[in-house]
């Protein structure tokens, strides 16, 4: 009887620590993964700080293509051009035009592109990527609109530009 007292209060033992174990190991993992999405929000939220365009040119080349001078004013790299969008107005239907990057072909209706011939002006740091202080003229071909009345650049961190067309 000794001997089943003693084997089941090992047991008991056991299992607590086996408890303890997991507790404070699901407990050291949850902070450990909330501190990493705080970290990853911080820096995140930096980088948007840090990223500024400014619509500084544009030009109707063949109505309804418009070339748009777009220049990286912040400090921070943009390279995302998939996600970027260019927004137009006014739209026939009512509202903006939505815009998505093209990388291949330009005037296609609906897209914009980088054209080859003008592209990224002085692009020596980041080949194919917009430094600060560098200029890229890209090419907007709406597919609703004939002549439209402003021009709105978004960046894929959400940092908008816009310019009223002449």
């Amino acid at each position: 009887m000794a001997v089943a007292e003693i084997i089941g209060a090992a047991v008991g033992i056991m299992l607590l620590v086996i408890v303890a174990y997991l507790l404070v190991g699901s407990t050291l993992t949850s902070a450990e993964v909330v501190i990493t999405a705080q970290k990853d929000m911080s820096l995140q939220q930096d980088i948007r700080l840090n990223t500024r365009v400014e619509v500084t040119d544009t030009n109707i080349d063949e109505n309804p293509y418009v070339n748009i001078s777009v220049t990286n004013t912040g400090t921070q790299v943009i390279s995302d051009f998939a996600h970027m969008d260019v927004l137009v107005y006014p739209n026939p239907a009512g509202g903006y035009e939505h815009l998505t990057y093209n990388a291949n072909t330009c005037k296609v209706a609906g897209t914009w592109c980088i054209p080859a011939d003008l592209g990224i002006q002085n692009d020596y740091i980041h080949p194919g990527q917009l430094d600060p202080d560098e200029k890229v003229w890209i090419m907007a071909s709406p597919a609703s609109v004939t002549v439209p009345g402003l021009i709105q650049v978004t960046t894929s961190n959400g940092i908008t530009a816009s310019r009223m067309l002449p």
